[in-house]
């Protein structure tokens, strides 16, 4: 690289989460850091759009004894991203991080992540994305717990976006999701894995209670176990998954044809 990449630093928990610094913490020896984040927590808001007024907030981080600038935005993890690359950005970003969550975003409510969704929309506009999540206990899932050792998952994101900024992905991986068990140290291996087809998130209904809620079910007879949830929840390792923007079966589309006709 003949440039210092610029990376945007992002995330679904908000601008004050403890989460959000470690991700920065950990691209801070790799380039110039771009902080653009929801100034509050809208986990599971996956790549909603709502329209905004475009006001956007300058507040100071503290990271490592020394202050640093971010840019807190009223909306959504997308629409962060996108008022980040519109209006903050002083060139295009070799790589955008959101992250570190606070929980796991395995199976198939990915795509319902804020998370995941801010990764999706830099993902649109051409921008290899690296969005990281720590498995937690579901009651710290929309806190800024300090409870949390966010150390392991701070390891795994600069290594990944490290060699974000040093390899050419191929054709159709967009992003990079990284899933770091609770338990993991540097030293956990890790493994490419594929998203799970089964739900990791079950909504419920508590009794005496109007709102749902959800818990935790994995079905060990239709589990992978190249799967995301397989490698993060049994093998106890961090689980890489390689996303594609495009949505789109990659069935033949010959075949397809000819079957319906």
């Amino acid at each position: 690289m003949t440039e210092c990449p610029l990376i945007m630093v992002t995330n679904d928990d908000g601008i004050a989460s403890p989460g959000l610094r470690a991700a920065v913490r950990a691209v801070l020896p790799l380039g110039e850091v771009l902080v653009v984040a929801p100034a509050r927590q809208h986990t599971g808001a996956g790549r909603s759009a709502p329209p905004y007024d475009g006001h956007i907030q300058r507040v100071i981080l503290s990271l490592n004894g020394e202050e640093r600038e971010a840019f807190a935005v009223e909306s959504t993890p997308a629409v962060a991203v996108m008022y980040g690359l519109l209006k903050l950005a002083s060139r295009t970003p070799s790589l955008v991080v959101s992250g570190i969550n606070y929980g796991e975003n395995v199976g198939l409510a990915v795509t319902g992540s804020g998370t995941i969704g801010a990764a999706l929309e830099a993902a649109s506009k051409g921008i290899p994305a690296l969005a990281v999540s720590l498995e937690t206990d579901k009651k710290y899932y929309y806190s800024h717990s300090d409870e949390i050792d966010f150390s392991a998952a701070e390891y795994f994101t600069r290594e990944f976006a490290r060699l974000m900024l040093t390899t050419r992905l191929p054709p159709d991986v967009d992003i990079l999701k990284i899933d770091v068990p609770s338990d993991a140290t540097p030293q956990t291996p890790w493994r490419m894995t594929r998203v799970a087809r089964q739900p990791y998130f079950h909504p419920i209904q508590q009794p005496d209670h109007e709102a749902m809620d959800f818990e935790i079910r994995v079905d060990m007879d239709t589990l992978k176990p190249d799967s995301d949830i397989y490698v993060l929840r049994v093998a106890r390792q961090v689980s890489v998954t390689p996303l594609s923007v495009d949505p789109s079966s990659r069935v033949d589309l010959g075949s397809l044809e000819a079957l319906f006709r």
